[in-house]
Order: C-alpha cells, then sequence, then structure tokens
C-alpha cells in the first residue's frame, strides 16, 4: 500500500536517493544532521530558518556546475554549501517542518521556489539565498529563464507535492547522467523514476525503452507487461504485450 502523500518524509527519500548513489551513506546520520541544524535555529520563523542556512551556514545556488549530480544529494549540497533550486528549497522545508515552520514547494516553470504559509502571497528563492519573491518578481525570474516575457497563472505558482518533488529531482539526475553517458547511475535513477506512483504512461514506455537499451530486457519486458494490464485501451493493450513479447525475445 503507498504512503499517504503528508506521511511521506521529503527529507529521508531524498536521501535514499543520495544513497543509491553512495552505498555507504548512513541516512540516519544525515537525519540526525539536519537535526542539529534546526537546532541552531534561534528563532522559529521562516527568516529565523533562512537566517541559519543561508547566513550562518553560507548556503547558495551553484551557477558554476549547475548540472553537477552531487546538487541534487542533500548531503553533498551540505558539504559543499551549494545546489540547484530543489535541492536547497528540500533543506529549507524539511529544516523548517523540524522547527514548526510550514513551508511548501513550488515548482514554477524552469525553477523552483518555497512558500512560507503564513505569508503565501511571497515566495522564497532558495537559490539566491532566500530572496522574497512577488508576483511580479517571479514573472521577471521566469521570462528570463525562459528568454521571453511570460505571464504566470496561478496554477504555476501551485504547491506542488512531496511525490512530485522527488519525481523532479529524479528527473533532473536522468538528464545529467545521461548528458554524462553514465550508464550505471541512468540504470538506478531509471529503476527508481518507475517507483513513483502515477507516472504519465508516456514516462514509463520512455523508461522500459531506456531499461531495454541498457540490456535489462526481462525488466523492460515486466514494466510493458504491468502496463498492459493496467491499460483499458485494447489496441493500445495488445501493442504493449506485443512489445514485451519481442523484448523478451533479446534474451533468447
Amino acid at each position: 500500500m503507498q504512503r499517504p502523500e503528508a506521511a511521506l518524509p521529503l527529507d529521508e527519500a531524498a536521501l535514499v536517493i543520495a544513497a543509491h548513489a553512495d552505498p555507504t551513506l548512513d541516512v540516519s546520520a544525515q537525519l540526525r544532521r539536519l537535526d542539529d541544524i534546526a537546532g541552531e535555529v534561534a528563532q522559529s520563523d521562516t527568516d529565523g530558518v533562512c537566517r541559519v542556512l543561508f547566513a550562518q551556514i553560507g548556503l547558495r545556488g551553484d551557477d558554476h556546475s549547475y548540472d553537477d549530480p552531487r546538487n541534487s544529494y542533500l548531503n553533498r549540497v551540505l558539504d559543499r554549501r551549494m545546489g540547484i533550486p530543489i535541492s536547497l528549497s528540500v533543506l529549507l522545508i524539511e529544516i523548517g517542518r523540524r522547527c514548526g515552520v510550514q513551508l511548501e514547494g513550488v515548482g514554477m516553470p524552469g525553477h523552483f521556489l518555497v512558500r512560507d504559509a503564513g505569508s503565501p502571497e511571497r515566495l522564497i528563492d532558495a537559490f539566491a539565498g532566500g530572496e522574497r519573491l512577488d508576483l511580479s518578481d517571479c514573472e521577471r525570474l521566469v521570462s528570463r529563464i525562459a528568454g521571453r516575457p511570460t505571464k504566470l497563472a496561478p496554477a504555476m505558482l501551485a504547491t506542488t507535492g512531496r511525490r512530485a518533488i522527488l519525481a523532479r529531482m529524479l528527473a533532473n539526475l536522468d538528464r545529467s547522467f545521461e548528458r554524462r553517458s553514465d550508464h550505471r547511475s541512468l540504470l538506478w535513477v531509471t529503476r527508481l523514476r518507475l517507483r513513483v506512483p502515477d507516472l504519465p504512461l508516456g514516462d514509463r514506455l520512455q523508461l522500459a525503452g531506456r531499461l531495454g537499451s541498457l540490456g535489462c530486457f526481462d525488466e523492460a519486458a515486466d514494466v510493458l507487461s504491468d502496463l498492459a494490464d493496467a491499460e483499458l485501451e485494447p489496441d493500445l493493450t495488445n501493442m504493449l504485450r506485443s512489445e514485451a513479447v519481442s523484448i523478451r525475445a533479446r534474451l533468447n
């Protein structure tokens, strides 16, 4: 049975991702590390949490090696004191949670922000050291990223759930490993992405193809067979079953 979204431990799940890159990583010790950081927050509000993370510890956005996979691993972000928007945001959210501060992720197009539930009209850019942004600031930011003027619809600033955050972290790593032709890492990140609930059919088909290209024919066929079992459209079901049989034949 899937764990309810609200009960999913975002910090632990993100560290489990990091542990796939470094099997020696002690996830429990890293969780205690986050506890210790939260213990340094003297003022239990958003400003107090941001002060510790960005002024005291000195976390910042990595402008020079943005694509470095280490920017997605919470332990390495703390070690190097730099990361990408989503990993820095996860740290902000999880340290805030320990301090009784309710913070939420916001997956704005091209960038990741944090919303303070007590001040929802202003968002926090962890990549920019905790800078506060209003709607106009957000539109300027996304326009700069997109390279053209962009208006933000309310849905573009909606709260991002924990599973969606983890899925986005895995997708970031997927792109990074693919650009590096790091097939060993692509294999574990592909397997993790396939475990994300409610992953779109197109993504599952793409990941099944990835498994096949990495020589994991039996796993790829299993994914297609599972999709066929869940599919209601007869033509698509038949296509998926046929493709699964074809992939299994490559084992011989």
